[in-house]
């Protein structure tokens, strides 16, 4: 009988235990509501919250108003443009057309949009979804071919630019670098393979069948839909955003916090049938030289505080967005917002925070991790630093370093404020002393190069550029005349005033004044970005390449007459 009581009382404990495991308390509670108050004010946007674990909602609230002109306040029905949160969709979309043997990730994607260019090396459809296609990205594209701030960018826009590029931004699967331009291709993939239009198919395929009621894909500004959020910029003021944003596949999706949690439930506890579809999205591929991104098919896979974590962000107008989700703890946060400057990211932080009780960790592991310097460091002569002396220029991230000697030691700058010592460890390898990173920087001399290795992440790669520090090119004068760019459809002009200032002059973008970074590279604003000016081996202007972010590249040729 004492056993049977035994027994009882185990299960009882074991059954409690169970269901207050990862209960929240009021204490919890009123520190993440605390995080939103300065939303709660008047004439002021704000957004939705909603947090999870274990499958039941434990904080849901609305703050601020979702409209400012009619005074209408945000509601847990709101509908918000979640920005590229929406990628994940597209990335199912092509994950449900794969398991009904309709299409293969390895497929080349000219097999479904033939009219597309043919690339020396073919990009695939998990290219695209790895964000590893080497593709430009629209924005940069549209904003060098002509689009204002503010113009309509739309799906039709996107694709004829395309057709005609001639290059990549590097060759496929070289390289991570994040492009919408490759998930507005998705989303014109299962358009011819479904033949469909793509907001139908995912409203019968993906949002329907999970019970996501309120979500929707929007392919034209002219729909009117109740319950939708208005956004906002902040500068000194709130600003209202023109709405510019009419492309989808990459973003464009409208939704609520109640039903993206419902999507990010499936990461830990998928509906029936839909096991295996989630399980693809976190999908990784490695690039072609073995270094291991944390990007799947539309999320992030990630680790914060020694936990796993799905997530994504989106960004769209002044709509803010993030859907983060800790798989093994079941435990969901989902935050919309309608304005620019609502700084989610650092308030999902603090709540994961709050909920995981990190308190302790961070008062014991504050620590960040380093490269471990090595024991011994070595004397090299003036004489030997001087030959690392120069400029170096990284064609990826189109940025310059200066290295020169002060005060017998080699110097790293990046900009006129920031210069690092940097100690020799060998003949041709120096650590950078910083406050929180110590970067190992090799010089190569048969390869010109300088490489910048800080702790896994993949080196950066520099290029020898010029040896003279502050002595820029003084003819300017034959960087003059009219660039135009086959691929954008486009010309530039260069001009020079009596002062030797230099411009850049467009046709809807009007006088963009360069500024010269180095001999034959200069920089302007948007969407000049970079400027490189290139030459034949006699010496005469050919032409140059514009980049501006996330487009890389861009070949203008010097013409005579246009």
């Amino acid at each position: 009988m004492q056993s049977k009581n035994y027994i009882l009382i185990i299960c009882f404990i074991f059954f409690f235990a169970n269901n207050t495991f990862g209960q929240v308390s009021q204490q919890q509670i009123q520190k993440i509501d605390s995080l939103f108050i300065p939303w709660n004010v008047s004439n002021h946007p704000g957004g939705s919250v909603l947090v999870s674990k274990n499958g039941k909602n434990i904080f849901s609230k609305s703050y601020g108003l979702a409209n400012i002109e009619y005074n209408i306040p945000n509601t847990k029905n709101t509908l918000f443009n979640i920005g590229s949160i929406s990628k994940q969709f597209t990335a199912m979309g092509i994950v449900l057309l794969e398991e009904k043997n309709k299409l293969s990730f390895d497929d080349n994607i000219r097999k479904y949009i033939p009219e597309l260019p043919n690339f020396t090396k073919a990009i695939t459809i998990r290219y695209l979804l790895h964000h590893t296609s080497g593709l430009r990205d629209l924005h940069g594209l549209l904003g060098l071919a002509g689009w204002r701030s503010g113009d309509l960018e739309t799906n039709d826009d996107v694709y004829r630019i395309i057709k005609n590029q001639k290059e990549l931004n590097f060759k496929p699967n070289e390289e991570f670098l994040y492009s919408n331009t490759g998930y507005i291709l998705l989303a014109k993939i299962i358009e011819n393979i479904s033949q469909s239009k793509f907001d139908e198919w995912m409203k019968q395929n993906i949002f329907k069948p999970l019970g996501m009621k309120h979500t929707y894909v929007e392919t034209s500004l002219d729909n009117i839909i109740t319950n939708n959020a208005t956004s906002y910029y902040l500068q000194e003021e709130f600003k209202r955003a023109s709405e510019y944003w009419g492309y989808f596949g990459s973003g464009n999706i409208h939704s609520t916090v109640g039903d993206l949690n419902i999507w990010l439930q499936n990461f830990s506890k998928p509906q029936n049938n839909w096991e295996s579809a989630f399980s693809k999205l976190l999908l990784t591929t490695p690039l072609n030289n073995g270094f291991k991104t944390d990007y799947g098919f539309g999320v992030r896979i990630e680790d914060y505080s020694g936990k796993k974590v799905i997530q994504h962000g989106g960004s769209v107008g002044g709509f803010r967005s993030i859907a983060r989700t800790f798989p093994e703890e079941q435990f969901n946060i989902v935050i919309l917002t309608n304005y620019s400057r609502s700084n989610i990211r650092s308030k999902a932080n603090m709540i994961s925070d709050i909920i995981l009780d990190r308190s302790k960790d961070m008062l014991t592991n504050t620590t960040t991790k380093v490269a471990r310097a090595p024991a011994n460091f070595i004397k090299l002569s003036n004489k030997k630093l001087s030959e690392f002396e120069g400029i170096y220029w990284s064609d990826e991230e189109k940025i310059g370093r200066k290295i020169y000697i002060k005060n017998d030691t080699l110097r790293y700058s990046s900009s006129d404020k920031n210069e690092w010592p940097l100690v020799p460890i060998d003949q041709h390898t120096f650590l950078m002393i910083r406050s929180s990173v110590k970067p190992i920087i090799k010089f190569d001399s048969k390869k010109h190069q300088m490489t910048i290795k800080t702790g896994n992440d993949l080196p950066g790669v520099f290029n020898f550029l010029q040896s003279n520090l502050d002595k820029n090119t003084d003819d300017l004068n034959m960087f003059t005349g009219n660039y135009y760019s086959p691929e954008l459809k486009t010309i530039y002009s260069i001009s020079i005033d009596d002062k030797f200032n230099i411009y850049l002059e467009h046709a809807r973008h009007g006088i963009i004044k360069l500024k010269q970074l180095y001999n034959n590279i200069f920089s302007g604003d948007w969407p000049i970005g970079i400027v490189e000016i290139k030459k034949n081996k006699e010496g005469k202007v050919i032409g140059l390449r514009m980049s501006n972010g996330r487009t890389r590249n861009v070949w203008f040729k010097k013409v005579i007459r246009f």
